[in-house]
């Protein structure tokens, strides 16, 4: 998955850089107690950042790449604790090697001093890297173990923004909210079964997730055979993403039909709805906490997206959803006008978006060829 991919190549850098900063100090405050000579000091910092540096690229790289393999995506149908498990005796392996080798006091004490004065230094400074490694290899392991699978479990950034408490007082926010609902599930059932409804289902989010994550959006909960999917009104508006993201999903759906046909007999349709509004977002709960979102803009998108079936449309948007885009050259706009929905007095004006169709290159005027 690309922009899952991407989001932990990013925190694998940002897992770098703390490992070899923590491993050189640490490494140096070690070296320190032998004595305070200048060599000592850089050798220990140096062995230090090196084998944090190891630890990280090897933990972290195993996060991103073995996902892409059978036998990562073995993992991730393994429940949590299985998977944590597993890991954690992969990493201590790594880690054993990477100690028992003492790859990063060799190369520090060839770069500082040369591999023929290296057996002059103070043996005791072999415990450095070895200290060093463990305290480093606890917390990258921890770092990529219990932030990505619990990022994965509950999102990204609602265990950042719980992490550093955003929303622990709550605040009053501009958001869109598209709901995407997949059609014909109940239907389906019916042929498939409940547990094949359920794979059916799981595989169309999954295979949403990507162009979500590469639109900026955060899928705030996925509720039966649904997805709401929100935005700050700020991020949605760049690029147009709040309304791009549908047909996004859309196109990575369709490049999945031959998986679908072949292991469901049918091909997911989708409906979706576009509002956007103020809501107070904050934080709530005790033992299991979470972020939600309180708002008329809730119940209105919900609203609206049923409005898909009574108006026959696919994409249905707000007027305040579009007031809030700067521009939809890429769409076409079809006014349906004010539209009465069920728990609301006043009307709303609804739009069914459409992608505007891709000119071949016989439709391009003259001079726009070569």
């Amino acid at each position: 998955m690309r922009a899952v991919t991407k989001r932990r190549f990013r925190l694998l850098l940002l897992a770098i850089f703390l490992s070899v900063v923590l491993g050189a100090t640490i490494g140096s405050a070690i070296a320190s107690m032998h004595g305070a000579q200048v060599v000592r000091l850089v050798l220990g910092a140096l062995s230090g950042a090196i084998t944090g540096w190891i630890l990280a690229v090897l933990i972290g790289g195993a996060e991103i790449f073995l996902p892409q393999t059978r036998f990562g995506r073995a993992f991730d149908r393994a429940p949590f604790v299985v998977a944590f498990a597993a890991k954690w005796i992969l990493y201590s392996g790594a880690i054993v090697l990477v100690l028992g080798s003492g790859i990063g006091q060799r190369v520090a004490s060839a770069l500082l001093v040369g591999p023929q004065s290296t057996h002059a230094l103070d043996a005791r400074m072999m415990t450095a890297p070895a200290v060093l490694g463990i305290v480093v290899s606890f917390l990258v392991t921890f770092t990529f173990c219990l932030v990505f699978e619990l990022g994965d479990l509950i999102g990204q950034r609602n265990l950042r923004d719980i992490v550093l408490g955003r929303y622990h007082r709550s605040r009053i926010e501009e958001r869109f909210f598209l709901f995407i609902d997949v059609a014909g599930s109940t239907s389906l059932a019916e042929r498939i079964g409940p547990d094949g409804v359920h794979r059916f289902l799981g595989t169309v989010f999954q295979l949403a997730s990507d162009p979500i994550e590469e639109h900026g959006g955060e899928v705030y909960q996925y509720v039966g055979d649904e997805m709401v999917i929100t935005w700050t009104v700020a991020a949605g508006r760049v690029r147009v993403r709040a309304a791009a993201c549908f047909f996004a999903v859309e196109r990575a759906l369709a490049d999945a039909v031959s998986i679908f046909e072949r292991d469901f007999g049918v091909v997911p349709r989708l409906r979706a709805a576009l509002h956007a509004g103020s809501v107070i977002t904050g934080e709530v709960g005790g033992s299991r906490r979470a972020i939600v979102y309180h708002g008329d803009v809730m119940n209105t998108t919900s609203r609206i997206e049923q409005a898909t079936r009574e108006l026959d449309r696919q994409f249905l948007a707000s007027s305040d959803a579009l007031e809030r885009l700067p521009r939809l050259d890429d769409f076409l706009l079809e006014d349906l006008g004010p539209q009465r929905l069920r728990g609301r007095a006043a009307p709303i004006r609804v739009y069914a978006i459409h992608p505007k169709p891709q000119r071949t290159a016989d439709e391009w005027p003259a001079d726009c060829h070569d």
